[in-house]
């Protein structure tokens, strides 16, 4: 069975990380938020951990389940490595596999015997995996309504064809920053979303340069395992 498309053209980059507002009961904001002299401080203070906490992941693996706007499920496990190294992999029988050698994000379709390539940098998924270049730059924090639940909605509003991620983290004393990133959501430019939910992290795990590579199907019909 094909796995279900993450990424559609260039501007489903974001879409592979997830959507624009995230899953326990957050919805997608409606407007900008101006927040009260009061909060701002507290605000910028919980955006500066978010970064950090980004920065602080040396290396993670997770489970992950990522459901499309259809409500279909996929499910595998998610590598990062930084700088800028990413695995979506869905295991030895699907005929799908998204990964980026730090400088670019490619799909690999085994059943079409396709590749596609995007540039990290012309996309809000860099928010992800280079959190200093685009997180403090174009990240804003979203009102989650609980002081354990992060949110921030990152985008470029001078370039709205690369869509935009929302990242959700809760706090947690055992992950790196203080914060776990538990799930994210992607909306492209065609308000196609697709949501991501991270369980069984680990940290600090030893992941060679080899996993972020893969078996080109331009010029092999094989499915590596």
């Amino acid at each position: 069975m094909k796995t279900l498309t993450l990424l559609r053209p260039r501007v489903a980059i974001a879409a592979l990380a997830g959507a624009v507002m995230l899953g326990t009961g957050l919805g997608a904001p409606t407007g900008p938020f101006t927040p009260s002299s009061a909060s701002a401080q507290t605000r910028s203070a919980d955006l500066n951990r978010a970064v950090t906490a980004l920065r602080s992941i040396g290396t993670m693996k997770a489970n992950f389940e990522q459901i499309d706007r259809a409500g279909n499920v996929a499910r595998g496990t998610m590598t990062l490595k930084r700088p800028g190294k990413i695995r979506f992999d869905y295991g030895k029988d699907a005929d799908l596999l998204v990964v980026s050698n730090g400088k670019s994000l490619y799909m690999v379709d085994y059943e079409v015997r396709q590749v596609e390539r995007w540039p990290i940098k012309n996309s809000p998924l860099g928010a992800l995996l280079d959190p200093e270049r685009d997180v403090a730059k174009y990240g804003t924090l979203v009102p989650t309504g609980s002081p354990d639940v992060i949110s921030i909605d990152v985008r470029d509003p001078e370039r709205p064809e690369f869509g935009r991620i929302n990242l959700i983290f809760v706090r947690n004393g055992n992950a790196p920053g203080g914060l776990q990133l538990t799930h994210w959501v992607a909306l492209d430019a065609q308000n196609h979303r697709t949501t991501v939910r991270l369980k069984g992290h680990r940290y600090g795990v030893a992941v060679p340069d080899s996993t972020f590579s893969f078996d080109d199907p331009r010029r092999s019909s094989r499915r590596p395992r």
